[in-house]
């Protein structure tokens, strides 16, 4: 059969770090205030869009990451394969007549506590959009890439990673009701935007982040105690502080919020906390960092976000000396994204 496809849908989507007010995005705080920070490298979509009966299979998908390729049948209520990507094949309702290939992929390691999932899940709406008429804004890609975590695949959720994918940049968001909230961008002259940018190290744990009873302990701790308790209130008041110490460019006040908010995780649970984070953070305090932040919930694994100071040659020698103390532990190169999600369009030669 000839597959040249007819059209190529690209889409990119950025991950997430440095989410101070984490916790506070859920259906338990009810209200929330979130500081995070839209970076690359991004998770990727592509979409090959050829005839109807020109391959076997409808619907493939190629999680590349992973080496597998899998057909996917929207009309089957039964994900075991990928089920945040089936799930969101089955949400968009490809039209009937059409055939893909869907090819998806991020250079950021899968559970390293980034939003990467939820970046995937946001450039795979993105694109799968541009094959009905209508466009959704990046506020209504957001909230779908959310509803297909906590609607379809009844996971705890918040809503943060998604509107960072979504809209990229430095964000302000303040969410009145869950899930319902706003996104005000930190707009700052390119000397502070670079400056952060030359800052920021992202430290991936070597070992992939997932839920866990912790996780379940702690989401019950704060269901139990109100959405106006103290644990939640001094999350939020993290976000707050975040964004005027960026606003002023002052990067000696953006590090003390990401280690007030640190703190407010360990109290959550000392878990939240693991010894490789706790390793991680005695090098960076021993190359005078001024700030570091447990990305996502916290727990084993994942990865953390460090504030150096002003001199690049001394974060180099804390990358190496964080890399050489344990071989499991990976710098990830980034640099903050102007855009959030992207979408285009090409027809093949």
């Amino acid at each position: 059969m000839n597959r040249q496809p007819l059209r190529i849908i690209n889409s990119v989507a950025p991950i997430r770090i440095c989410d101070n007010g984490g916790w506070t995005d859920t259906w338990f705080a009810e209200h929330g205030k979130i500081f995070n920070i839209g970076v690359y490298p991004y998770a990727e979509v592509q979409i090959e869009v050829s005839p109807l009966h020109t391959q076997e299979e409808r619907i493939m998908i190629y999680a590349e990451n992973y080496g597998e390729r899998f057909a996917v049948h929207p009309d089957r209520q039964t994900y075991d394969r990928h089920p945040l990507l089936e799930a969101a094949i089955q949400r968009m309702k490809v039209p009937d007549d059409t055939a893909l290939q869907v090819s998806i992929f991020s250079e950021a390691p899968a559970g390293a506590s980034t939003g990467t999932s939820a970046a995937v899940a946001v450039a795979l709406v993105g694109a799968l959009d541009h094959l009905t008429p209508g466009r959704m804004t990046p506020h209504e890609v957001a909230y779908t890439a959310q509803s297909i975590e906590t609607d379809m695949l009844r996971l705890q959720c918040g809503i943060q990673d998604q509107l960072c994918s979504a809209y990229g940049g430095i964000n302000y968001i303040e969410m009145f009701k869950y899930p319902y909230a706003s996104v005000s961008q930190i707009q700052v002259p390119n000397s502070i935007w670079w400056d952060l940018e030359r800052r920021m190290v992202l430290v991936f744990l070597g070992k992939s982040h997932s839920s866990s009873q912790v996780h379940e302990k702690v989401i019950r701790q704060l269901e139990n105690a109100g959405p106006d308790c103290r644990q939640i209130e001094d999350l939020r008041a993290t976000a707050e502080h975040s964004r005027d110490a960026v606003y002023a460019g002052d990067f000696e006040a953006l590090g003390r919020a990401m280690i007030e908010n640190t703190a407010a995780q360990e109290r959550l649970h000392p878990d939240l906390i693991g010894p490789d984070a706790r390793r991680i953070i005695e090098i960076a305090q021993a190359h005078g960092a001024l700030g570091w932040k447990i990305n996502g919930a916290g727990g084993e694994g994942g990865s953390i976000t460090i504030l150096c100071g002003a001199h690049s040659h001394v974060k180099r020698a804390m990358i190496r000396d964080i890399e050489q103390d344990n071989p499991l532990f990976r710098n990830i190169p980034l640099y903050l994204s102007r855009s959030g999600l992207r979408v285009w369009e090409r027809g093949t030669p």
